[in-house]
């Protein structure tokens, strides 16, 4: 049962049970789903669309099994399959909307049933004490939290337009570049014919980190001054690496290498090919290599933005073994299509261009992000009151 808090004395306290139900869903397998455009809701939210519905919306979905305590929302008619509940509400003082962001603030998550078969037990949910405020301020509550959902949704859709205008520039540029008539072919494709093939190790110098020690968080090499990526931070970064996670001490350090600002780094296991540029001095394990590329054949964020591209063909021809990887033999000998340094520059600026692009949009949802939970931390216990017009 949980605690609370002081609470403004309009508000009331009540067991969830005695405002609302959970319903079971009812199975719906993918072979069975006709196409049509009802969502089809599994315990993480649409997995589909049916031509036919179970529940009237708009509608919540509680994951019962799988992501337990997992809430979606559905603005209109919906099928919630097996491994759900939907939420019915008995009388008329619950604002469905509000209801919503009410049990995603609750982590359901923790009323796991303790059986060899993990589920939410809603006879739990039921027990679960919260405060209720009046029905219009319910509403109030909701309308502002919706209002930040949709500006949350309208920077979502511009960062995946701009993913796409991205790839389609990465497709089109490193293919064909800036402005050519006339392309060759050869072994890796057709390009145009001012572009050379050269070998990565033509391009460019590669060294193997120097770290391979596990337990990763042993104290007797973790934990100083000394800034040390994993393969991890390249993937999360996409890019330009301005963030790290662990460090070295002064023992670890002096078994280990530092890799200067600028250096491109790319991983040869686990995700194969994922690259990106250093924005700090930094040690790296031996599944990580590190590129110089020659000043005079290549510009770094070109060969960046390169290597992006070729990411799928480096995981191809990555040996099969029990933990596939790539040797720095297999990265030297592979070949890349190098325009002159002059269109690699302007190139390099187009792409870099997006990416500043998608920069500012993941920053701007963060900051929406981090507002509606403080919105909904203060306006959801009655921290912070709203004015009703």
């Amino acid at each position: 049962m949980a605690e609370i808090v002081e609470i403004p004395k309009e508000w009331e306290v009540v067991m969830l049970g005695d405002r609302i139900s959970l319903e079971y869903g009812k199975g719906l397998t993918e072979a069975q789903r006709k196409n049509g455009r009802y969502p089809v809701f599994g315990s993480n939210g649409i997995v589909g669309y049916h031509s036919d519905f179970l529940a009237e919306g708009p509608g919540i979905v509680v994951g019962r099994k799988g992501t337990i305590g997992a809430i979606s929302w559905s603005e209109g008619n919906y099928w919630p399959i097996d491994t759900t509940y939907f939420v019915e509400v008995g009388g008329n003082d619950v604002d469905l909307k509000w209801l919503y962001y009410k049990l995603t603030s609750l982590t359901l998550s923790k009323l796991n049933m303790a059986t060899g078969t993990p589920g939410l037990n809603r006879d739990l949910v039921y027990t679960q004490v919260t405060p209720f405020p009046p029905l219009p301020e319910q509403k109030k509550i909701a309308e502002i939290l919706s209002t930040i959902d949709q500006a949350i949704e309208k920077v979502s859709e511009a960062i995946e337009k701009t993913r796409r205008l991205k790839k389609g520039l990465m497709q089109e540029l490193l293919t064909k570049g800036i402005g050519h008539k006339e392309f060759k072919d050869t072994e890796i494709g057709g390009i145009p014919k001012a572009w050379k093939i050269m070998k990565l190790g033509e391009i460019g110098e590669l060294e193997r980190g120097k770290f391979a020690f596990r337990p990763r968080n042993d104290p007797k090499f973790y934990g100083g001054e000394f800034p040390f990526i994993q393969t991890g931070d390249i993937s999360e970064a996409n890019g330009m690496i301005k963030k790290y996670y662990q460090t070295l001490n002064e023992y670890g350090f002096k078994i280990s290498k530092l890799f200067k600002k600028g250096t491109i780094v790319i991983s040869i296991a686990g995700n194969i090919g994922d690259v990106g540029i250093l924005d700090f001095d930094s040690c790296f394990p031996d599944s990580i290599v590190g590129i110089r590329g020659d000043s005079e054949k290549a510009n770094n964020l070109f060969l960046m933005y390169l290597l992006q591209k070729f990411k799928r063909e480096l995981d191809s021809i990555a040996p099969r073994s029990t933990q596939k990887n790539i040797n720095l033999g297999i990265l030297e000998a592979f070949k890349l299509p190098l325009p002159p340094l002059s269109e690699q520059e302007k190139i390099a600026e187009i792409l870099s261009s997006a990416d500043e692009r998608l920069e500012l949009l993941r920053k701007r949802k963060e900051r929406l992000e981090r507002t509606k939970k403080g919105l909904m931390n203060d306006l959801l216990t009655g921290r912070k009151r709203v004015k009703l017009n």
